[in-house]
């Protein structure tokens, strides 16, 4: 037997999603997953629970299309995911997005098709970024933080005889860090 599943969130905790309940309720949803998290916030437990508890046959149904996903990628990707698992989508606030219906899937399918196009641009601004970083000399990644100095600093401190723990305090880092300036110390100089 299908079912017609809703998901509400709102994004902070003063935030209240009754409304978006009551409309659900209101369109036939039977059981409603909710949440307060972010958008932007990639770990949504209820959300991961809703899209495992839907099977085929289901509807999935949001009021808002904001309020199930970050971003075009992100919403693509759920909705491939729902439409392999054979499950409908449905937006309460937008009739062109049902996924039951041809013009929905035709809707879908640019969708995908701007999904595409947002990582593709992406990618470039990132080559463009690596390019430029290179030609002004500089090499990727965060500057190194432990200096020769430091690195120094600490194997003078261990041959003084203090303890990782002192060390850490006396050259501001920590204990795991120094601990791996000491290691990579001791394959450097085997014996």
């Amino acid at each position: 037997m299908s079912a017609v599943v809703g998901y509400a969130r709102v994004s902070t905790g003063q935030q209240d999603y009754s409304g978006q309940v009551d409309r659900l309720t209101e369109a036939g949803a039977s059981k409603i997953f909710t949440e307060k998290r972010s958008g932007l916030d990639g770990d949504r437990p209820a959300l991961a629970e809703c899209l495992r508890y839907v099977r085929e046959g289901d509807t999935l149904l949001v009021t808002k299309l904001d309020r199930l996903a970050r971003s075009t990628a992100d919403l693509y990707k759920i909705v491939t995911e729902l439409t392999v698992k054979g499950v409908a989508f449905k937006v309460l606030d937008d009739n062109a997005i049902d996924t039951s219906s041809r013009t929905g899937k035709l809707v879908m399918g640019i969708l995908a098709l701007i999904a595409e196009f947002e990582t593709d641009i992406r990618r470039e601004r990132q080559m463009e970024g690596i390019a430029r970083a290179k030609a002004e000399g500089r090499t990727g990644g965060r500057p190194r933080q432990v200096t020769d100095e430091v690195y120094q600093c600490a194997l003078q401190l261990r041959d003084e005889g203090q303890s990782i723990r002192r060390i850490a305090e006396n050259i501001g880092f920590s204990k795991a860090t120094v601990q791996k300036l000491l290691d990579r110390e001791t394959r450097r100089s085997p014996g």
